[in-house]
Parts: structure tokens; C-alpha cells; sequence
């Protein structure tokens, strides 16, 4: 049965009164399918890229459960935990809880590396009702007994795929093991490794599964073409790309902090307002990019795939790829940043040689080609191959000329709560 409404999900007044506010009006697959769910107080696997709404399938039911509860948290403890692998996804994660939960009664801290943790501290003093958390911080403050994690009812995981890549997910497992027992818990990710496929299996109840395919999402609403080109020729192609006024908005995306840099010195020299964002800068400095960006200062934003997920900027019209990511999957998280909420967008990839084999495992993912523009992969390889041997050449006859020859150089139990919610 489709659901149209906010309102047919059962959620509470003061909601839907935020809800309005927001001028969010329609619920989208996965807070069709996820809502009714948590509100019973269920386990939930899902498997959902960002972009699809998933931020409020899981925080509208938590706003409405621990309402209903009831329960003053106690000194220094959390009665919800949400898990976000980077500083600006449990921002934007805090922010949702803000609009969302406007008409309730709810205390909050947001716990993250990169910027003191006096205040955070100060935060917890008095105990939260959501605590929103970057793994190694949390652990932190746990093992100094500024937390206590023992009457956490609530645990919800985002992004564990990307716990994975970042090497987190011992520290997530630790903090699941000061857990107790009786807990709902949900588990979100947009791809399914080994590794978070086991861990959902150790900590989810009888969990539900929902999953919205995230190439589905990518193909259909975001125009995707690729331009084959020298690696050393991207930067000036960027630069010539960019004199365009439509791409009002890019994110461009590399490999490397380092590559990130580059490209930012280039196109400042260029005159074209950019800023790079990566996991070397200051968690000050990241969110002063990312706010210039969003306020439009900066026309540009250079990031690493630390940017790829959870960075919700209205209006990106273009997304770059100068580097293609090494994992498919990160494609389609990259290129997800364009095209929200129902508006249009451009993915554009720069291919090298080298690149090749990511361009068909990417196309194999999405089930189409990418629209080539200008050269083919043959031509542009051709034509370097022709400059190299014609830059060859004229050396080697410079230094003929000069010298007369060439040179060569454990599984949790079902909340008694929820059971006498169900009876």
C-alpha cells in the first residue's frame, strides 16, 4: 500500500507540526517502509544511499519512542545513541534532530573529534536524550567515565559501510559491548561487506530489512557523462570546464588530501573561488568550507570521499570526479550530492588510461554506459601517446644538436518495553 502522507505513519502532532514547517510533505520509499516499523520497535536493517531520506526515517520514530517513554536520562548518560562515521554527518544528523524534534522536549549533545571536548563534556553533565557521536571520540570519553553508555535503550548506526572503510568498526563493536541488552537497534548502510553483514548478524533482533537500490536513484536522476583525457591534462581541463556560469555550484571529488590541495591551488590562481575539504583540515576549517560553500562565497568545494556521504548542500548543480574512486559503489555516493530533493544535476568523470578498468566496473554497477564527451578512450590515448613521442623527438634532437648524441635519461535480546507495547 502506498502512504502519501506524513500523517498515515502514525507520527505525533508535533511531527507533523515540524514536518510542515519544513515544508516536508511527502515521505519518501524508505520512510514509508521504515517509520511504521521503528514506531513498533523493531530492528531494522537498511541498506540505503544518502539522498533518499533516510536521516528522517530513523530520527522521526526515535523522536516519537522516547517522547512516549517518558524517561529522564540520568547524569552523564544518553538514552539514544546515533553512530556517524565523520564530524559532518553528526552534524547534519543534530540538525534534523533540531527541526524535527522543535515541538518536543528533547535534550541533546553532538560528541566529535578535531575540536575541544570540555564543552561536550559540560554537554553530558546533566545527561542527553540523543547523543550523536563520531566513534573515536566517544570511546574517549567513555574509558574517561564522562559517559555512561548502561541505560542507552536506542543505538543507531549510520553510514557502517563507511565505519568499514575507515577503519571504525572495532571501535563500534566496543561501544555496542557497554550497551545493554535490551535496546532496539538499527543498522544502516549503503552497501553490504562482509564485515557490516556480520556485524548487523551479532547485533540486530530478528531485524526487519529494508533496502532502496541506490543505483536506482543514481541512474534515474542525475545526467552522467565521462570525458577521457591525460592525467596531467585534468587540471586545465577543470579550469576550462569551469569557465562555464552554469556549473554554479561543483563539488569536485579526488582520491588524495594532497590532489584535493592542488586542485584548490590551481583554480584560486585561476580567480575561481574554491576551498578544499578533507580529514588534514581543522574541523573549524572543514565547516567554514562547507558553510561558504552552502552560502554560495565559495563556487567550488575539493573534497575527498570524507564529503561523499552525509554533506546535504541544496542546489550542488555539478558533481566532478577529477579522480575516479577506487570502490564503484563510492561513485555512486560521490555523484549522489547532485539532483536532491527532485531537483536536476550532473555527474562529470575525468578517465585517464589508468582509470579504465574503475570506469567499467562503475558502468557494470549502474547497468549503462557513462555519455562520452568530446574524445573516445582510443583517441585520447592515441593523441598522448602522439605527444609524448613528439615531445621525445624534439629532445632528443635538442640534445643531439648539443653534444652530438641522444641521451637517455553476541546477539541482544527484544526490549521488554516493546513487549508490553505489543501485548
Amino acid at each position: 500500500m502506498t502512504v502519501s502522507t506524513f500523517a498515515e505513519l502514525g507520527l505525533a502532532e508535533q511531527l507533523l507540526r515540524a514536518l510542515k514547517d519544513a515544508q516536508y510533505d511527502k515521505p519518501t520509499p524508505i520512510q514509508q517502509r521504515a517509520i511504521p516499523l521503528l514506531l513498533d520497535g523493531m530492528d531494522l536493517f537498511g541498506i540505503a544511499q544518502t539522498g533518499t531520506g533516510k536521516t528522517a526515517a530513523f530520527t522521526l520514530p526515535l523522536l516519537q519512542n522516547l517522547d512516549e517513554d517518558g524517561i529522564k536520562a540520568a547524569p552523564r548518560s544518553a538514552r539514544a545513541l546515533i553512530l556517524a562515521p565523520t564530524r559532518e554527518l553528526a552534524l547534519q544528523i543534530s540538525d534534523s534532530i533540531k527541526s524535527y524534534g522543535r515541538y518536543l522536549r528533547m535534550r541533546q549533545a553532538v560528541i566529535m573529534g578535531g575540536v575541544s571536548q570540555r564543552p561536550q563534556i559540560e554537554a553530558l553533565r546533566r545527561g542527553v536524550d540523543i547523543l550523536v557521536a563520531t566513534p573515536g571520540r566517544l570511546l574517549d570519553l567513555v574509558n574517561q567515565r564522562h559517559v555512561d553508555l548502561r541505560h542507552c535503550e536506542y543505538l543507531i548506526i549510520d553510514e557502517a559501510d563507511r565505519m568499514l572503510d575507515m577503519g571504525f568498526i572495532r571501535d563500534v563493536r566496543k561501544i555496542v559491548a557497554q550497551l545493554p541488552d535490551e535496546r532496539q537497534t538499527l543498522l544502516f548502510s549503503a552497501t553490504m561487506p562482509a564485515e557490516v553483514t556480520k556485524l548487523a548478524g551479532d547485533i540486530l533482533f530478528e531485524p526487519e530489512r529494508v533496502e532502496i537500490a541506490a543505483k536506482t536513484v543514481a541512474v534515474e536522476a542525475i545526467e552522467q557523462h565521462v570525458h577521457h583525457l591525460a592525467k596531467t591534462a585534468k587540471r586545465d581541463h577543470l579550469a576550462k570546464l569551469l569557465e562555464a556560469p552554469e556549473l554554479s555550484r561543483v563539488i569536485v571529488f579526488t582520491r588524495t588530501k594532497r590532489g584535493a590541495d592542488q586542485v584548490v591551488k590551481r583554480l584560486t590562481r585561476d580567480g575561481i573561488g574554491a576551498e578544499a575539504m578533507h580529514g588534514n583540515k581543522s574541523q573549524n576549517a572543514r565547516q567554514r568550507a562547507l558553510e561558504n560553500f552552502r552560502n554560495g562565497r565559495s563556487r567550488v568545494l575539493v573534497a575527498t570521499d570524507i564529503a561523499a556521504r552525509g554533506i546535504d548542500v541544496d542546489d550542488v548543480t555539478h558533481v566532478i570526479n577529477f579522480e575516479l574512486p577506487h570502490e564503484p559503489e563510492c561513485y555512486i555516493h560521490r555523484i549522489g550530492r547532485t539532483a536532491r530533493a527532485g531537483a536536476a544535476g550532473v555527474a562529470i568523470s575525468f578517465c585517464d588510461a589508468s582509470e579504465r578498468p574503475q570506469l567499467r566496473s562503475i558502468e557494470r554497477l549502474i547497468k549503462r554506459s557513462l555519455s562520452v564527451v568530446g574524445q573516445g578512450p582510443m583517441e585520447s590515448e592515441a593523441l598522448v601517446v602522439e605527444k609524448h613521442a613528439g615531445a621525445k623527438k624534439d629532445k632528443g634532437a635538442a640534445g643531439r644538436l648539443e653534444s652530438g648524441a641522444g641521451k637517455r635519461r553476541r546477539r541482544p535480546r527484544r526490549p521488554r518495553r516493546f513487549d508490553r507495547r505489543a501485548a
